[in-house]
């Protein structure tokens, strides 16, 4: 299992960016003398997001996803989001959902020996991640077949005020009723006729962001789509996210 850490120019940001990138290239069968991935495999590919204050370090700190990853073939791509919620901002050079959603993975497809193929290119995340996740695995569908997010901060549109304005928008109430908001990116897309991922959601019984998940799961039920819920006896927190990534790779057709 290789670990590479990337940075490249990146043109929706405008800076260079650090990435890193599981890659299960240099599995080994010792019994042969040699390597069982041939040198033509195509991997399936988890783009994974950290939440607010994390970096592209969080996951293989603060989880066993390398480990699990390995088990699974699976290649994982983990940027950095900063505080953006994985979305365009007011200011130049933060396109963060052009950055997630079309440039990375053009990007690491031509760097790495990744699937282009949709139904092996999945979106997951936490918190804010989970929001990005979910969000930016709606607004492009024809890229991701997959979607998860864990603990997902799809509560930030509840409050338009601009009191409650976290920093991203000209005017929270205008944004809360365009695409930016998952829900109507919901509409948006099965309006257009387009085909929507397949989608896991969790959160923990003690997280404050429960009612809102369990909000957005309905919703999106309401609508006909395909939903896989889970919930544990944990808040806000890694040994959540630990457990749940587990499950999201065994819930992903690998």
């Amino acid at each position: 299992m290789a670990l590479i850490q990337v940075n490249y120019m990146s043109k929706a940001l405008f800076r260079l960016v650090p990435v890193n990138v599981i890659l299960p290239v240099d599995r080994f069968d010792a019994d042969n003398d040699s390597y069982i991935n041939g040198k033509d495999k195509k991997y399936k590919t988890l783009y994974l997001l950290h939440g607010l204050l994390g970096n592209y370090t969080d996951w293989v700190s603060q989880t066993r996803i390398q480990r699990w990853a390995e088990e699974n073939n699976l290649a994982v791509v983990m940027p950095s989001g900063d505080n953006a919620f994985y979305l365009n901002s007011r200011t130049p050079w933060n396109d963060y959902e052009t950055f997630i959603g079309e440039e990375l993975v053009v990007v690491t497809r031509k760097m790495f020996p990744l699937s282009d193929k949709r139904e092996d290119t999945f979106i997951a995340g936490l918190s804010m991640g989970g929001f990005g996740a979910l969000r930016n695995g709606i607004v492009f569908s024809n890229t991701f077949s997959h979607v998860a997010g864990l603990s997902a901060a799809v509560h930030i549109f509840e409050d338009t005020s601009e009191e409650a304005n976290i920093g991203l928008f000209d005017n929270i109430k205008e944004a809360s009723e365009s695409n930016r908001n998952p829900w109507v990116a919901v509409d948006e897309m099965l309006s257009s006729g387009r085909k929507l991922p397949k989608f896991y959601m969790a959160c923990g019984t003690k997280d404050d962001l429960m009612p809102a998940n369990i909000k957005f799961r309905d919703y999106l039920k309401s609508k006909g789509l395909d939903v896989t819920w889970d919930e544990e006896d944990f808040g806000h927190d890694w040994d959540f996210w630990d457990s749940q990534i587990k499950k999201v790779l065994d819930w992903l057709p690998l």
